[in-house]
């Protein structure tokens, strides 16, 4: 099989990864902070070598700030649930992803906040004059994606920054797509709000991510419970990261995604970017020579990470994936993606498009071969 649907979680995972989580399971595998043991001893450190780790990747000067969730759909959750307050305004975009819209339409549904969305170019670029003109006296809250799931268009996080700094707005970015890939550095992009998944492009197991909370921040929690500490206190613990952190830890997923960094900081991230970017680039080019093919988003190497969506004229996302995956052996995301506003707004929303999204793993053979599906699909059907 060729895997073509990165942008869902990345597969293979390094070697090494497996190896972790295999051997942590069989030799180690006890439940964190809740005994003296020699080996829960040993596994509370691992955790916390694993969160400096991290803190380190985003430029955190303080890991505790740093907290594990199941992944980016908690931490999205979590982070406009627990920051917003009664009649706050939040300006977001029309690229979002159902785990950031969801949660602020229940919010606005029940009547506690009102939300902008913001239009996006043919590129799927956010202006920052646009969300200049939609800020309202109480505005508390811009929430931008790094990079789209559907169009894998990179947004200029740093200016957005700085604007939201200045004028005292919290900023929550969504690196689905990013961490791991591009270099993420909370200061220097004034990000108040991180969420990162793990088993994207960190190369982690499922079923792990991680919020970032800046530091004087305090945001509510999304649930309370046991954490190992201050045990007498019926009261859900103050300190970092115990407050966010309740119930069992997903150990297994916080060992694989140590792994996982540790993996992109020996290989080296520029190398890791360089080659989706080779990868993208052929697929690109070869796109170009097929007729009836639409390309969505920008063509521009320096405006994308390796997310590609595309349709054939003249057949449905469903079927198109249909007969790559089944005839072609070619695992790719046909579908709305789970961004109903960027279909509405593009008018795919009844037909939906079929997402390639490249990793590390990836060849320059595994291209050509999808392009050479393509080209066959294209002058059967198209």
């Amino acid at each position: 099989m060729i895997y073509f649907n990165n942008a869902a979680t990345t597969y293979p995972k390094p070697e090494s990864v497996y190896q972790e989580v295999n051997k942590f399971f069989r030799q180690e595998g006890v439940n964190p902070g809740r005994s003296q043991d020699v080996k829960t001893m040993n596994i509370n450190r691992r955790i916390f070598n694993t969160r400096e780790q991290i803190a380190q990747f985003f430029g955190i000067k303080d890991s505790s700030r740093f907290i594990f969730t199941s992944g980016a759909t908690e931490s999205l959750n979590l982070a406009i649930k627990g920051s917003l307050n009664k009649n706050d305004h939040v300006i977001t975009t029309k690229l979002e992803h159902n785990s950031v819209i969801r949660p602020l339409n229940k919010l606005s549904n029940e009547g506690r906040i009102t939300v902008t969305y913001l239009d996006f170019n043919k590129n799927g670029i956010i202006s920052l004059e646009d969300i200049k003109k939609t800020v309202q006296k109480n505005t508390a809250l811009i929430i931008i994606s790094h990079a789209s799931n559907v169009l894998g268009t990179v947004n200029n996080i740093i200016e957005i920054g700085k604007f939201a700094k200045n004028n005292d707005f919290l900023l929550l970015v969504d690196a689905a797509q990013t961490a791991g890939i591009l270099n993420i550095d909370i200061d220097n992009l004034n990000i108040d709000l991180l969420s990162v998944p793990g088993h994207k492009s960190l190369y982690g197991p499922p079923g792990i991510g991680g919020l970032y909370i800046r530091e004087g921040l305090e945001i509510d929690t999304l649930m309370e419970g046991g954490t190992g500490s201050n045990s007498l206190n019926t009261l859900q613990p103050k300190i970092m990261p115990d407050k966010y952190e309740s119930g069992t830890l997903n150990t297994l997923g916080i060992i694989g995604l140590g792994a996982g960094i540790k993996f992109i900081k020996n290989t080296g991230m520029k190398k890791i970017y360089n080659h989706e970017m080779n990868l993208l680039n052929r697929f690109l080019n070869g796109l170009r020579s097929i007729k009836n093919i639409l390309i969505y988003g920008p063509t521009d190497l320096d405006k994308k990470v390796g997310v590609v969506s595309i349709n054939l004229m003249n057949l449905s996302a469903a079927k198109f994936s249909h007969l790559l995956q089944n005839k072609y052996n070619i695992s790719v995301r046909g579908g709305l993606h789970c961004a109903p506003l960027l279909h509405k707004k593009m008018g795919t929303d009844n037909k939906g498009m079929v997402r390639f999204s490249f990793s590390y793993f990836n060849t320059l053979k595994e291209i050509d071969n999808a392009l050479n599906a393509i080209k066959r699909i294209a002058e059967k059907e198209g």
